[in-house]
């Protein structure tokens, strides 16, 4: 897998017109979903390269990432003439760098693309590391490929356009990425004023968590070993977003994260020896920040078959990952349905 550049940009412009210097095209496109046209496509209205761009705006919000947008986006592409040799800008949070991302991948067998997040999730997250796709049946990224932007261009001054739900969603990948990293970094995210927010310093947690997880890819591009430290949280997490879609009261992929490290932490303590000190400071930061997400033991049997679908498995077996230590990661770790059971009896009675 090609490595993207990534670049923490002092200067969004600038950054821009390198980026598609260096990607040559016949005709130049921009994705954006319904609010990153409104507010994030004017502070780029004053770059000269994007003067002649198309744009191509989809419905905003996960809902959004299925097969028919994909098809509407393709569409959009084959009737405004790009060839393979076109570029495809994909300006907004995950579900569109993730479904952006995809359709370049799969246009004309793969066009250009050059990713700009503009939530905290994307930057940290969703347009870093090659991963696109989107939802389908039910079921969350079950379609997409290993396709990574030419360029990711991360400019945290969008940041300050969040609410406090999107910032909490991308800050529990950060909190993931502390967990899988070092107990300094851990600790500073747990420490980090999320109410009165220091742009300057959250900056830098950005930088850091970008590269906690850049390092990881490089490892390991296609997750064969220890990328999987990234899904940390994400077997239960995933699930409990699905069945929030199924139960039409979708929730923010980051507060899934969060509730589903809470079931994994858990886990963890019970199989490899996580420290219960440090598993009750995670959770009490989820607690105060993620409120619960509300379900009773009649949804258990139907959460425990969308964890069966999680493309970590191997012949039905669930498979997780945990922490023996902050920093320290357990990849491949299995549980059956009573330890399942019991993570979620664990997650009502601690955060109900």
């Amino acid at each position: 897998m090609n490595r993207q550049e990534i670049i923490i940009c002092e200067n969004l412009e600038e950054s821009l017109d390198k980026a598609i210097g260096k990607c040559p095209f016949d005709k130049l496109f921009v994705l954006t979903d319904e609010h990153t046209r409104e507010l994030c496509l004017p502070l780029l209205n004053k770059t000269a390269c994007l003067q002649d761009a198309i744009q191509i705006t989809i419905g905003a919000g996960d809902v959004h990432k299925e097969l028919d947008t994909l098809a509407h986006v393709w569409m959009e592409l084959s009737n405004q003439g790009a060839t393979r040799h076109s570029l495809l800008i994909n300006l907004g949070g995950g579900m569109i760098t993730d479904l952006g991302g995809f359709a370049a991948s799969t246009f004309k067998r793969g066009i250009n693309s050059i990713n700009i997040p503009t939530t905290l999730l994307a930057m940290v997250d969703a347009s870093v590391g090659g991963k696109t796709g989107i939802n389908f049946n039910g079921l969350k990224n079950e379609i997409g490929a290993f396709a990574p932007a030419d360029s990711v261009l991360i400019e945290t001054e969008f940041l300050r356009t969040l609410d406090t739900e999107n910032f909490f969603s991308g800050y529990a990948e950060m909190l993931k990425h502390g967990l899988i990293s070092t107990v300094g970094h851990w600790a500073e995210l747990l420490k980090f004023d999320t109410v009165d927010i220091d742009y300057a310093a959250l900056r830098a947690l950005v930088g850091k968590s970008v590269q906690i997880k850049e390092d990881i890819v490089q490892k390991d591009p296609y997750e064969q070993g220890i990328r999987k430290a990234l899904n940390l949280g994400h077997t239960v997490g995933h699930a409990f977003e699905s069945l929030a879609l199924e139960q039409h009261r979708p929730v923010l992929h980051g507060y899934a994260v969060a509730w589903g490290i809470v079931c994994e932490l858990y886990f963890s303590h019970l199989k490899v020896g996580f420290p219960k000190d440090k598993l009750r400071q995670t959770i009490t930061f989820i607690k105060e920040n993620y409120g619960m997400f509300a379900f009773d033991c009649n949804q258990y049997e139907r959460l425990y078959e969308l964890m069966k679908h999680d493309k970590k498995n191997s012949a039905g077996i669930i498979n997780f990952t945990l922490l023996k230590e902050v920093g320290e990661v357990e990849i491949n770790q299995t549980a059956d349905k009573e330890e399942i059971f019991d993570m979620l009896d664990f997650y009502r009675e601690c955060m109900g």
